[in-house]
C-alpha cells in the first residue's frame, strides 16, 4: 500500500510539474508577446501602434484596386509593397497592406531619413536652421538633390544618422518589424559605408516603417511643434511630378507631402495626402521597369475610396 502510495504521490509531483512548466512557458511567450511586439514608439503613448491597427474594410478595398490594375503578381511574388493607413482620426489610425514589412531599395525615399535627423540635431542646439539649411533640406525632398542629401547627411554625421534611425525614441529601423528606414551610404558614386545589418541594402525602407515616419510626423512625436510645421512644409510642392503627384493630378482637392525615389528597376513614393477634411498616408515601393506607373495608376483609384464624395457620404468607409 505504501509503494502505492508513493508512486501516486510520484505521478502528481511529476503532473504538478508539467503544469508549472507549461505555466512557465505560458508566461515567457506573454511576456515575450508585450516586449517584442512592435509597439515601437507608437506604444508608448496616446497612440496606437499601425500595427496593431489593421481594419479589413480597408484591407478589402485595397487588396480590390491592386486586383483591378494587375498587380497581384507582383504583390504575390514580393515586387510590390504597399502601406495605407487613414488618419482622419489621429487617434484611431485604420491600416491596409500588402508586404509591409518587406525591406527593398528604396533609391531617395530615405532622404527622409536625414531631413529627420537634421532636424533632431536641430532642435538639440547642434545645427542652425538658417536659410541656406533650409534651402538645403528642401532641395533634397523637394528637388530630390543627390549633392544636398550628402552635404546634409555629412553635416549630421554618418553614425549619428544610424542612432538616430535606430534609438528608442524612434526605432525607424528595428529587427523586431524586418528593418525600417536605412541610409548607409552618400547619394552619389562613394562606396556604403554601412550597410543595413539584415539586408545589406545601402538605402532601404520598409512600407510599414516609411508610413510610420509620417504618422509620427503627424502627431507630433519627431519634433516640437514648431520644427514639426518646418519638416512639413518642406515636404509639400513637391518640384517632380510624377508617381504619386502624376496619379492626383485629376484631383486638384488633394494637398501632397512627400518623398519619391527611383534607381533603375526600383521605384518608391511616400505621402500624407490631405483633401476634403479627410488625411491618409500612403507609401508604395516596387522592384520593376514599369514601377514607377504602378505607383502613378493606383493612387487615383485609392484617393477616391479615401476620400469619398460628400454626395456618396454613405459609402464612406
Amino acid at each position: 500500500m505504501n509503494v502505492k502510495i508513493m508512486i501516486l504521490l510520484s505521478d502528481l509531483i511529476m503532473i504538478q510539474l508539467d503544469v508549472m512548466f507549461v505555466l512557465r512557458n505560458i508566461l515567457l511567450s506573454l511576456l515575450l508577446l508585450v516586449f517584442a511586439t512592435p509597439l515601437l514608439a507608437d506604444g508608448l503613448d496616446d497612440y496606437p501602434s499601425l500595427w496593431e491597427s489593421a481594419d479589413p474594410p480597408l484591407q478589402k478595398h485595397l487588396d480590390k484596386t491592386l486586383h483591378k490594375l494587375g498587380l497581384d503578381t507582383a504583390v504575390r511574388n514580393k515586387k510590390l509593397c504597399v502601406a495605407l493607413v487613414d488618419i482622419s482620426n489621429l487617434e484611431d489610425p485604420r491600416v491596409a497592406s500588402v508586404n509591409g514589412n518587406e525591406m527593398i531599395y528604396a533609391a531617395s525615399l530615405p532622404k527622409i531619413a536625414i531631413l529627420l535627423a537634421a532636424f533632431v540635431e536641430i532642435e538639440r542646439g547642434e545645427m542652425l536652421l538658417d536659410e541656406d539649411t533650409r534651402a538645403s533640406l528642401t532641395r533634397m525632398i523637394r528637388n530630390s538633390s543627390n549633392a544636398d542629401a550628402t552635404r546634409m547627411l555629412n553635416r549630421v554625421g554618418k553614425k549619428r544618422l544610424l542612432e538616430i534611425l535606430q534609438s528608442e525614441e524612434y526605432h525607424l529601423y528595428d529587427p523586431m518589424v524586418n528593418g525600417g528606414l536605412w541610409v548607409g551610404k552618400e547619394y552619389g558614386k562613394a562606396a556604403a559605408y554601412k550597410r543595413d545589418p539584415l539586408h545589406n541594402l545601402s538605402h532601404g525602407a520598409t512600407a510599414l516603417q516609411a508610413a510610420r515616419f509620417y504618422y509620427l510626423l503627424e502627431t507630433g512625436r519627431l519634433v516640437n511643434a514648431r520644427l514639426t510645421r518646418e519638416m512639413k512644409r518642406i515636404l509639400g510642392n513637391p518640384a517632380i511630378h510624377h508617381k504619386f503627384v502624376k496619379g492626383l493630378a485629376d484631383h486638384p482637392e488633394a494637398k501632397i507631402y512627400r518623398k519619391s525615389g527611383s534607381w533603375r528597376q526600383w521605384h518608391a513614393d511616400s505621402a500624407i495626402v490631405e483633401a476634403e477634411g479627410h488625411k491618409y498616408i500612403l507609401v508604395a515601393l516596387a522592384e520593376d521597369q514599369q514601377g514607377g506607373n504602378w505607383l502613378s495608376s493606383m493612387i487615383g483609384p485609392i484617393h477616391e475610396f479615401m476620400v469619398p464624395s460628400r454626395l456618396a457620404s454613405n459609402t464612406h468607409l
